[in-house]
């Protein structure tokens, strides 16, 4: 098996909506300690550590969250910071990342929001995603999907490339609760987890074959682009001018180079209140408490205080969070609504 030296592309940002109040516009989901000691983003730059044969990361992010990122990039790890002027989704952040490699590296594209369980099944997989971006296929890791879940896309598996992973047969859009179920009981569909390995010329190329406005205008940010220190700040002009789409739209669902890896590292996306609630620790009723609480006959229950004491008697699935003087109370069904209330869309 070929074994390149994997280049982890870091995309942070977000606002923050989902996991109001803990999480904020201005201090979003990546640089919290929701599970676990460390951040989001920390432990992302821990999973992708030089010793398991990962290049010193690129890491993209806006001027409103380049504090955070500086203050928590271990001391001893170099790289480069790539500062968006705006937000222009995910191909032009990683057409940009792109531009600052050689031709023939091979880039690893990580959400830095994302909770993995096991580091070493990541770490696994990203080297036989490598493998196959090396030999000119767009990988995207394929997550196992062990629940019917309808806010993932879906890959649905092809024939098999050698012993390092599938062609894709088609990208899913999220589908209703009856379609995800279908898709669990035929078997050979997987998440959409948005880990992408790409060979750098082979993603520019395809990038350029099927957006080229994206492509070239964001060529032009690069080549107008200055470095100050380990921050890159490309001309915000041209990077302006580019226009705002996800690289699965962009590329990933047009290529027919597109690849996946299986991959069942105990991963989420920690989307809401009530994926926390499922990646964080449980007793043996369920409930899941940060903070001082007392629970009686409770089952299924977060609790995240950040300072006052909450009493819980007698609930079920609901899901509490104190911060300063914020306060949320939902069912764990509701907890995708959270982002519709004016409190977190204003905050």
């Amino acid at each position: 098996m070929n074994n390149p030296t994997i280049h982890p592309v870091i995309l942070c940002g977000g606002s923050g909506t989902r996991l109001w109040p803990r999480s904020r516009a201005i201090k979003p989901k990546p640089f919290l300690p929701l599970v676990g000691q460390g951040t989001l983003f920390e432990a992302t730059l821990a999973r992708c550590a030089p010793e398991a044969g990962f290049a010193a990361p690129l890491v993209v992010t806006g001027t409103a969250h380049l504090d955070h990122v500086e203050a928590q990039w271990p001391a001893g790890i170099g790289g480069e910071t790539i500062v968006e002027p705006c937000a222009r989704n995910t191909a032009a952040a990683i057409a940009l990342a792109a531009l600052r490699l050689p031709e023939d590296a091979v880039m690893l594209v990580c959400p830095s929001d994302h909770h993995i369980a096991d580091a070493a099944a990541f770490q696994a997989a990203a080297h036989a995603a490598a493998a196959l971006a090396a030999e000119g296929w767009l990988v995207s890791f394929g997550i196992e999907a062990k629940a019917p879940e309808t806010g993932f896309g879906y890959l649905q598996q092809g024939e098999p490339i050698g012993d390092l992973g599938f062609r894709v047969a088609r990208f899913v859009e999220k589908p209703d609760l009856e379609r995800a179920r279908q898709f669990l009981a035929e078997g050979g569909y997987a998440w959409n987890g948005g880990i992408f390995a790409f060979r750098v010329g082979t993603f520019l190329a395809e990038l350029a074959a099927h957006r080229p406005a994206i492509a070239a205008a964001a060529r032009a940010a690069a080549a107008g682009g200055r470095s100050e220190g380990r921050r890159f700040q490309p001309d915000a002009e041209a990077f302006a001018a580019i226009e705002s789409e996800s690289v699965d739209y962009a590329v990933m669902e047009n290529t027919s180079r597109a690849a996946m890896v299986p991959a069942d590292m105990g991963w989420s996306d920690i989307g809401n209140w009530d994926a926390l609630w499922a990646a964080r620790p449980r007793d043996d009723h369920g409930n899941s408490v940060t903070g001082p609480a007392e629970l009686v006959q409770c089952r299924n229950v977060l609790v995240d205080s950040d300072g006052p004491r909450v009493s819980v008697i007698g609930l079920e699935d609901v899901v509490i969070v104190v911060d300063g003087d914020e306060v949320l109370v939902t069912t764990r069904a509701g907890a995708q609504l959270v982002g519709k209330l004016n409190g977190a869309a204003n905050q």
